[in-house]
């Protein structure tokens, strides 16, 4: 009997409705295969914690279960009134019996004080608590985007109306940003901050520090609060704070900020990045659960991703530095992530792996600048080669977290391609010939291993380019699209919009208990940062 293939609802957005015209793919997966997917590891981790807490319960019962029938049994009593007085006698005796199981511990005991079934129960507790150590997990309790007011959004005319009240761009300028603007896959309904906005109204565009701190507190501000809210979480019960901001870096800090609005303790451990790019939201991530590792006891964390546009927008003519005005817009996110063993039974999704690849060439290095121009106008100087760039850090990233989530069989195909493509090429020289064929390596199928992609929105030609390489179909990379044409470039928390798009419905791709969401993004440096979710 054939396969069942696993079906897949249309969905009501934009991208997704020509199903008349696009064919997906009609996934058929044997059951043996799905099983073997599965990481029973984590399985089994996930419902440790319970499985611990239900133990201690059965050996505290088995304890008090000795206990009071060794006291019938002294005191030759049928039954037993409850009592202050008996459970005062209980504690005591439970007291004293611990204290000579230690006792005759220390002195190699030979006598047994515990039944078996309690030293039995304590002793898989003690194994338990171990395996439960060494897992060291990271939950998302919540995640919260920054939702712009209508005032605002702006079409791409206000934006180029704009672009002119600044009276610096030269008339072939703002063609190239017309272009760029049409092709650059955003909507007719994106967000600029008010300091450049207030042009539309007869008003000069001020990117003064004040106006730039007031777009801060407003997305930052409110993405925390709705964070806090919705994993029910009190600002002083954070422990780790990190905010990540490339571009906009004032002091008294951003985080200072949050925590004096917030009122968060004062030993707080709080850290600030700049200068990371769209790649940051994960290093972020990863730097507040390697924090959190270092807790004896485990904690939560805070991490907030963001970009502050009114300071950053470009005002001399040259192309490599234009299309930051065009592509990048205002958002935000932020995330409460937590280490603690019984918060996995309300988290969204637990991280199961988080991967950086960091660039050491000059050309990676120069691929997104930040400098001033021939007439010293601040700007972010985008290179020609920054695609090339992009896939080789994209390759050696998902080379290293391929082993991690790939089946065997997408791994070994993998080491066969390559070993076949070295001998014949060591044989070709060995014999000084060109009529060995030169082997293509094969390119694993991500889609085997992960269910839903939330690729950084950095502009439709990054989208295209990672759909074709990774072999997506197109409600793979709709969340992509969608976050880009409704938000624009958000810069790092691009791939939150995303995620929070497949959790509120993506109709063609319904998100389901167990799935695996991938998020890959990039970032000056230049860097490429990868981190897999698994869906609770």
């Amino acid at each position: 009997m054939p396969p069942r293939a696993m079906n897949r609802s249309a969905s009501d957005s934009e991208l997704s409705c020509a199903e008349d015209d696009i064919k997906h793919r009609d996934y058929r997966v044997r059951k043996s295969s799905l099983m073997s997917l599965i990481n029973w590891t984590h399985v089994i981790r996930t419902y440790l914690p319970h499985l611990f807490v239900i133990g201690m319960f059965v050996l505290v019962g088995l304890i008090i279960h000795q206990v009071v029938t060794d006291f019938m049994v002294a005191q030759n009593l049928e039954e037993v009134n409850i009592s202050f007085d008996f459970a005062f006698d209980v504690i005591s005796a439970i007291q004293d019996l611990i204290m000579r199981q230690v006792d005759a511990i220390l002195h190699l005991r030979r006598m047994q004080l515990f039944s078996p079934a309690v030293e039995t129960t304590f002793l898989v507790l003690v194994v338990m608590a171990w395996i439960a150590s060494m897992d060291n997990p990271t939950y998302l309790l919540s995640f919260s985007t920054f939702k712009p007011p209508e005032s605002w959004k702006v079409s791409q005319d206000q934006i180029m109306e704009m672009m002119r009240l600044q009276n610096c761009f030269t008339e072939e300028s703002l063609e190239f940003m017309r272009k760029l603007l049409q092709r650059s896959g955003t909507g007719q309904s994106t967000a600029w901050p008010p300091g450049i906005t207030q042009c539309l109204k007869g008003l000069p565009s001020d990117q003064s520090i004040e106006r730039s701190r007031e777009e801060a507190q407003m997305v930052i501000f409110d993405i925390v609060k709705n964070a806090l809210d919705k994993a029910k979480v009190h600002p002083k019960e954070i422990d780790v704070l990190v905010i990540n901001c490339s571009l906009f870096s004032p002091t008294p800090s951003l985080c200072a900020m949050v925590i004096s609005h917030f009122g968060m303790r004062s030993d707080i451990l709080s850290y600030n990045l700049g200068g990371m790019g769209c790649g940051a939201s994960l290093l972020a991530l990863d730097l507040g659960k390697n924090l959190l590792q270092r807790r004896s006891f485990g904690g939560k964390a805070l991490i907030v991703s963001t970009e502050i546009i009114t300071p950053n927008l470009y005002k001399g003519n040259e192309r490599a530095f234009l299309l930051q005005n065009t592509l990048f817009r205002c958002g935000g996110a932020a995330m409460v992530i937590s280490n603690k063993w019984l918060d996995g039974s309300r988290a969204w999704f637990k991280l199961l792996h988080c991967v950086r690849v960091q660039g050491t060439g000059d050309d990676a290095y120069q691929c997104v600048y930040e400098t001033q121009d021939s007439e010293a106008n601040r700007g972010v100087r985008l290179s020609k080669d920054i695609v090339k760039v992009a896939g080789k850090t994209m390759e050696k990233n998902l080379t290293m977290l391929g082993p991690m989530v790939l089946p065997y069989s997408e791994q070994l195909k993998v080491v066969l391609t390559l070993t076949a493509r070295f001998l014949f090429k060591s044989l070709g020289k060995l014999l000084n010939t060109n009529k060995f064929p030169i082997v293509k390596v094969y390119v694993p199928d991500f889609k085997r291993a992960v269910d839903h992609f939330c690729i950084h929105a950095g502009g439709r030609a990054v989208i295209d380019g990672i759909e074709k390489n990774m072999k997506l179909q197109e409600y793979h990379t709709e969340p992509s699209r969608m976050t880009l044409l409704n938000m624009g470039n958000t810069s790092s928390s691009s791939i939150w919009y995303e995620l929070e798009y497949i959790v509120n419905g993506q109709k063609s791709n319904p998100l389901k208990k167990g799935d695996r969401v991938m998020q890959i993004a990039f970032g000056s440096g230049f860097k490429c940062t990868s981190g897999v979710w698994l869906k609770l």
